[in-house]
């Protein structure tokens, strides 16, 4: 019989090894649940939320950065893997539309705007940055090449959509969905085409919204 898979990638493993893939799973998933109502949570409160102990919780994560940059890293790489997977979609336009959606439903973008500035990025952390700026890259790029995205948009106006549609958030999670799905649709119509007129102000600088993926010093 397969074993099963759960949310995380973890397969059901029975003893030790079952228990401490459930309990990282509980950890992550109560982490991102303490971290995005307040980002300056104690872990305490995570473990409280996961039903394990601190012991626990510091044999997988010794401090509170490691936690905020696991949580993190696994939401870039999800972009990474959401950006992949359109790739060989031919239609540029649906290619874009459908990855934002995936990362919109996701709630990827939830954890960068609310942990942003609370740990230092590792250097695999900015090499998975620039892979996903990368591809994003391209999607603008083949939706630009088709006609379909007006020229005056660049790939880090992306991010911006992103984080409007992230920054709804309604006590019901299926609402939540809704209205950020209905955000992301009138968006994206203002995105389409050449549009009534020229943007205001100058487009984001190339990575200049990728500075939480920078080192802090000290």
């Amino acid at each position: 019989m397969p074993k099963q898979m759960d949310d995380h990638g973890s397969t059901g493993l029975a003893g030790r090894r079952g228990q401490a893939a459930r309990n990282d799973a509980a950890i992550l998933d109560a982490a991102r649940e303490v971290f995005l109502a307040d980002p300056k949570a104690p872990v305490a409160a995570v473990a409280e939320r996961a039903g394990v102990g601190m012991s626990a919780l510091y044999r997988r994560y010794p401090g509170k950065e490691d936690l905020l940059r696991r949580l993190c890293h696994d939401g870039l790489r999800r972009w990474i893997e959401e950006a992949e997977a359109v790739e060989a979609e031919p239609d540029a336009w649906k290619a874009l539309v459908v990855f934002l959606e995936r990362i919109v439903d996701a709630d990827v973008h939830s954890l960068t705007v609310h942990l942003a500035g609370t740990f230092t990025p590792t250097e695999e952390m900015g090499s998975d940055a620039r892979r996903a700026a990368g591809l994003m890259d391209r999607l603008v790029e083949r939706a630009h090449a088709a006609g379909r995205l007006r020229r005056d948009v660049v790939a880090d106006d992306m991010g911006l959509v992103l984080e409007s549609c992230a920054a709804i958030r309604v006590p019901d999670p299926e609402r939540t969905q809704e209205l950020r799905r209905r955000c992301l649709a009138m968006l994206l119509a203002g995105l389409a085409g050449d549009g009534a007129g020229p943007l205001p102000g100058p487009a984001p600088a190339p990575g200049e919204l990728n500075w939480r993926w920078r080192r802090r010093s000290g």
